[in-house]
């Protein structure tokens, strides 16, 4: 056992993995941050998407002692008192989720796409940014609408 420590959500935490701990099950099973979700296992789905120090990880492509030391921010990491963050917003007003499985992976993608290409983000990009990312309910079309909206709220927040 090994015992990593990071900031997850603004808060330092720690606890004892075995080497092989997946990074998704250490903030599922040890934190309780189930917001997180497992859908393939294999890198396919993007359900398991989170930051790590500030960029988009797969976080079940990674153990979690490879965190150790590092700054993680997830889906419950997002919202405050004030509310939801402008994408979590646009998602809700844009309908941009059904059963709602893929969201939170597609809203952290999305804050990452925003990061790198700015508020301005047109149908094609969004839609190839986001080919990392399965949504099992939807055409994706009201999925890009959210993005495109919520990179326009982030613009002006």
């Amino acid at each position: 056992m090994s015992t990593v420590s990071m900031t997850v959500n603004g808060k330092a935490v720690c606890g004892e993995v075995e080497s092989r701990t997946l990074l998704v099950q250490f903030l599922r099973e040890n934190l309780g941050l189930t917001g997180t979700h497992v859908g393939c296992d294999t890198s396919q789905c993007g359900a398991c998407v989170i930051h790590v120090n500030g960029k988009s990880v797969k976080s079940c492509t990674m153990l979690a002692i490879q965190a150790d030391g590092a700054e993680v921010t997830t889906i419950e990491g997002l919202a405050d008192e004030a509310g939801l963050h402008p994408m979590q917003q646009a998602f809700m007003d844009n309908h941009g989720l059904q059963c709602g499985f893929c969201t939170p992976g597609m809203v952290m993608s999305a804050l990452d796409i925003v990061n790198r290409n700015g508020n301005e983000l047109d149908e094609s990009t969004v839609r190839k940014e986001l080919e990392g990312n399965i949504c099992r309910c939807t055409g994706y079309h009201n999925i890009v609408k959210s993005v495109q909206a919520g990179a326009k709220a982030m613009g002006g927040s």
